[in-house]
């Protein structure tokens, strides 16, 4: 497995971070790839296979952490393409949205649906 699991969706509230410049003051960390919960269930080859496809965007992929939980918010290609060369951590910005606490951490976390 690669992921946590794979959503569809951004569940944590808008964060106003548009931009590669809006998301640069934010230090990249190392990223547990088995952590984090995919915003998208499309891929693109052409995209994945593309020696240039971070050029114009950010190196860094962008992960919202909200409610305990770690969402792949951009940067899916190049996560998995991390995950092709045999690695399984990344360097990502991760902005942190709220804190895991109280029951409803712990409802949230059950929600999430593991790849099967």
């Amino acid at each position: 497995m690669i992921f946590k699991a794979v959503g569809d969706s951004r569940p944590y509230p808008d964060h106003g971070l548009v931009s590669p410049a809006d998301w640069s003051g934010i230090a990249p960390r190392q990223v547990r790839l088995d952590q984090l919960i995919t915003t998208k269930t499309t891929l693109d080859l052409a995209t994945l296979l593309d020696a240039d496809s971070t050029f114009y965007g950010d190196l860094f992929p962008h992960v919202v952490r909200w409610d305990g939980l770690l969402y792949l918010e951009d940067g899916l290609h190049r996560a998995l393409r991390t995950a092709l060369h045999h690695r399984t951590v990344l360097h990502a910005r991760v902005l942190e949205l709220g804190l895991a606490s109280g029951p409803q951490a712990v409802r949230r976390a059950r929600e999430v649906r593991t790849p099967r």
